[in-house]
């Protein structure tokens, strides 16, 4: 059978709003295009000498000034794309019955996203190794357009007059490209980790998986920044010109703000290696909160007008740091908590049913008794469909926090209450395993935890949409007897759903450091239950269920405040001074007025926002019931021992019989994906980075055009 497509009824509306998307999704990438080719072309001489005069000159106002080209420029056009990704988003919420596309000729594009590893990217897709050799490729084109357009003009006699050699001259004019090419690279670094962003979507892609875009690109960016520093430093140490470092000037470059940006910037940047990340992560988590200074420094060094280059990516930024800023204000109602024998937690929150989110969402959680200050993102495990108002997360007990958290719930005396804080959910916006008639899932250790919330979800589909779901074949290693209790998992605490029945679900587990089962001596599985709290409140969406409209309403009527009253400002303030005077207004100070009205209009409009859609969901959730449950109908020691007992549940009981466990070896990973025969087969992997690029190995491999590489990694 060479191709197969599975449809759902669907409305008839369906068709228009599909339309609709396709329309916005072409206009998207004409203006992303555009702004892409705008970078192309800023450092020729085409650009400097023909267009951005007569821009400027159109464009000329006394609203707005120089900065208004810029405006109109780079920041209009990717915050018109944010704003046109929340209709399309929500435009894509409305449409309930998508196509479900099975293999065969749907997988056009199989072959580029094939995994390849690169020793210093890790894994990447074909697609992803191709977009980053043409990011490259325009780091260099401009870098290269910047000294030729430069160099031609520095000639020995115009150095001359300046009382400098050629080499001097040319080291100057390098030195300045550097910080120019650097401005391009920090114009797209905010965008990877913008968790609520309505941008990633439009692309496929969420801000976890992004997160490696952004490590790229804060190399990349510091790499040039420092050299630009440095390139500074040793022209002005050769020209005796050292006083410059101290220069911060009221009209122009202020040297001594982009030292301190610099700084800034480095002391982020050393942390993020690996070696002192995983080690020490307070020093690093603490340490990046000076991205506030190294913006702010770097503001001021540029001035405002050439900072709106790389404006947007930050503005998406502040107003997704704000909104989850209010939604971490408010507690969340813990309702239970499993405990298992290998140190791993089940949380169980209250849910409102008008939070939905897909399978592999993570959510960030504060415990105010732990750390006040530190979040800790978490895989969700629970299934919006399957389980509509509870939502759960799998902690394994490795760090310090987690080890705390531990110590607090599996003490004799456990709490009777914990208050948390959560921010999110977030997640891919759809998902798309529907499309194999396999999935092989292979996790090592806590790494099952995304494979969960994919089982549970199936366990909806196969019961509700009565679609033909894919067989699952599930192999996971643990490194001892007692893991295998994360197994108990896989079916929510109250497991009396039927759906598990039609699933085809086969578990290979490996025991890899016990040759036999062993009888362990540590505590049982603990269920613990909160008392309510009348000041917490169920999970619910930041903005309501309308959520992508309202973040579109919060760009666009921000940016219109901003810009409105930034105009006003400018008109009648700064205009009068800087003409009507011998004086100059300060660029600082214009800095620092625009940055207050950013910020101003984006907290004004998404407090309103926020505050608005929570009064609307408090009188929609007005009782909340307090979910009760039972004790989990199987004993992990069934997984343990193989206990030849009576099962009350029908699920636990097929997922026992579905389970054969291995000790004393690892899994054949090379052999088991090769025998599979399915025409399409979805490889997933989370684990450690070995087993990581051991299926990435396999599937890139070409040997089997069956196998489809995706990676769910969440240890960047």
């Amino acid at each position: 059978m060479d191709s197969m497509v599975v449809q759902r009824s669907s409305p008839s509306s369906n068709g228009g709003l599909n339309a609709i998307r396709a329309m916005i999704m072409v206009l998207v990438m004409v203006v992303f295009v555009g702004y892409l080719l705008l970078w192309l072309m800023t450092p020729t001489n085409v650009y400097r000498q023909k267009w951005l005069p007569k821009i400027r000159a159109d464009a000329n106002s006394t609203f707005f000034g120089a900065q208004g080209p810029t405006i109109l420029l780079y920041t209009f056009p990717i915050l018109f794309i944010a704003v046109l990704g929340c209709v399309y988003l929500h435009l894509g919420k409305k449409s309930s019955s998508p196509n479900i596309e099975r293999n065969g000729k749907k997988h056009k594009l199989a072959i580029w996203r094939r995994p390849v590893i690169i020793k210093v990217l890790g894994i990447v897709s074909r697609i992803e190794l191709a977009f980053f050799v043409m990011f490259m490729a325009l780091l260099v084109w401009s870098f290269s357009t910047y000294l030729r357009v430069s160099f031609a003009k520095i000639t020995p006699q115009s150095a001359a007059k300046q009382g400098e050699k050629v080499w001097e001259a040319k080291l100057d004019s390098a030195a300045l490209r550097l910080g120019l090419v650097g401005n391009l690279c920090l114009a797209f670094l905010f965008f990877p980790v913008t968790r609520g962003s309505s941008v990633l979507p439009l692309f496929g892609l969420t801000s976890e998986a992004s997160v490696k875009y952004h490590i790229w690109l804060g190399h990349i960016v510091m790499t040039l920044f420092t050299a630009h520093g440095l390139c500074y430093i040793i022209y002005w140490a050769v020209t005796h010109q050292l006083l410059e470092m101290l220069k911060w000037d009221k009209t122009g470059v202020s040297n001594v703000a982009g030292e301190l940006a610099l700084l800034a910037g480095l002391a982020m940047w050393v942390t993020t290696f690996p070696r002192i990340r995983r080690k020490m992560f307070e020093l690093f988590f603490y340490t990046h909160y000076l991205y506030i200074l190294f913006i702010a420094f770097f503001i001021f060094h540029v001035g405002i007008s050439y900072s709106c280059m790389m404006l947007p990516g930050f503005y998406l930024f502040v107003v997704d740091r704000f909104l989850r800023f209010l939604q971490s204000r408010q507690g969340v109602r813990l309702v239970s908590a499993r405990v298992l024998p290998c140190e791993v937690m089940e949380l169980n929150f209250s849910k409102a049913r008008g939070l939905s989110y897909t399978p592999t969402s993570i959510m960030f959680m504060n415990v105010p008794g732990i750390s006040k200050l530190q979040w800790h993102p978490f895989t969700i495990s629970s299934s919006s469909n399957l389980e509509p108002e509870k939502l759960s997360v799998i902690i394994k007990s490795e760090g310090s926090w987690s080890k705390k958290l531990y110590q607090m719930l599996s003490s004799p005396s456990s709490v009777d209450h914990l208050d948390v804080s959560i921010e999110g959910p977030y997640g891919p916006a759809s998902t798309n395993f529907l499309r194999h008639d396999t999935l092989v899932m292979v996790s090592g250790g806590s790494g099952i935890t995304p494979f969960i919330s994919i089982f549970r979800d199936l366990i909806f589909t196969s019961e509700t949409v009565k679609c033909k779901t894919p067989q699952i074949l599930l192999i996971c290693a643990f490194k001892n007897t007692t893991d295998l209790t994360m197994l108990d998992l896989l079916l929510p605490i109250s497991s009396t759903q039927n759906g598990f029945s039609n699933l085809h679900l086969q578990i290979e587990a490996y025991v890899t450091r016990d040759k036999e089962p062993k009888r362990e001596t540590k505590m049982p599985l603990q269920n613990i239950w909160f008392k309510p709290n009348s000041s917490d409140s169920p999970i619910s969406p930041i903005l309501g269920p309308n959520s992508w409209i309202w973040l579109g309403a919060i760009i666009s009527s921000s940016l219109i405040i901003f810009l409105l009253f930034m105009g006003i400002l400018t008109r009648y303030y700064i205009y009068p001074i800087d003409h009507n005077t011998n004086q100059v207004y300060s660029y600082s100070s214009r800095a620092v007025l625009n940055i207050l009205l950013i910020c101003i209009s984006i907290a004004v409009t998404a407090s309103a926002a926020f505050y608005w859609n929570k009064k609307q969901g408090a009188r929609e959730t007005n009782q909340v019931q307090n979910m009760e449950g039972t004790t989990p109908v199987a004993s992990p020691s069934s997984w343990v021992y193989n206990a030849d007992r009576e099962m009350e549940s029908f699920p636990q009981q097929s997922l026992v019989q579905s389970t054969n466990v291995h000790y004393g070896e690892r899994p054949d990973l090379k052999r088991i994906l090769f025998e599979r025969k399915e025409s399409s087969i979805g490889v997933l992997v989370c684990g450690p980075k070995k087993m990581r690029h051991e299926v990435a190995s396999i599937c890139s491999a070409g040997l089997a055009e069956n196998l489809h590489f995706e990676s769910i990694s969440f240890s960047w």
